[in-house]
């Protein structure tokens, strides 16, 4: 399924793909955190997505906001390392400084307190971070993408389109319970949930 979208280009945005992407990357944020918490907390684990399954909503909007800011430049891989790194780390930045302030005090990160904060900023980014973006923008690039029109090719369009679409709703769908529902309505989130059983 392809939809139109007004570029400078003029060129069609694959949706599926798009879903792709926000599958891909919430799940290797997820896998990421969720290792780097288990180091930094010495083998324990830590449930580090706001959601109820393994993705991460801030790794989806961060592989989209790559998707289209750096699409244009693959044939210059140092271009895609640098803009990934300099927009997801702004993103990190701005999204843990509004959460900082609407909340009142760190919430879900604080680079003070974790190992590996070299270049620590404030407690919402540091080197380490602003690095696996950018190593992360070349990934969804080299490998992430090709990998997932492989799979389309090798199971057909219908197949591939039923399953990314089938996850990125729900992954969607959780998202905004999680991130606008349990705030504006009050409803339990998932770590009160995963709590009570």
């Amino acid at each position: 399924m392809k939809i139109q979208m007004k570029q400078d280009n003029d060129k069609t945005i694959d949706f599926v793909m798009i879903m792709g992407i926000i599958v891909c990357a919430g799940i290797f944020g997820w896998v990421y955190e969720t290792l780097f918490y288990m180091y930094n907390y010495d083998g324990k684990f830590v449930m580090r997505s706001t959601g109820f399954g393994p993705w991460i909503d801030i790794y989806c909007l961060g592989g989209l906001l790559m998707y289209f800011a750096c699409r244009k430049l693959t044939k210059k891989p140092w271009l895609v390392f640098l803009v990934s790194g300099v927009l997801c780390g702004s993103l990190e930045y701005a999204t843990g400084f509004i959460l900082d302030r609407v909340n009142g005090g760190y919430w879900g990160w604080n680079y003070n307190t974790e190992k590996l904060n070299l270049g620590n900023l404030n407690g919402y980014i540091c080197l380490r971070s602003v690095l696996v973006f950018a190593v992360s923008g070349c990934l969804l690039f080299y490998v992430i993408l090709p990998g997932l029109r492989w799979l389309r090719e090798k199971i057909g369009e219908k197949a591939f389109s039923r399953i990314f679409v089938v996850l990125g709703v729900i992954i969607l769908i959780d998202i905004a319970y999680s991130d606008i529902a349990c705030y504006m309505f009050g409803m339990p989130d998932a770590s009160q949930l995963y709590s009570a059983v």
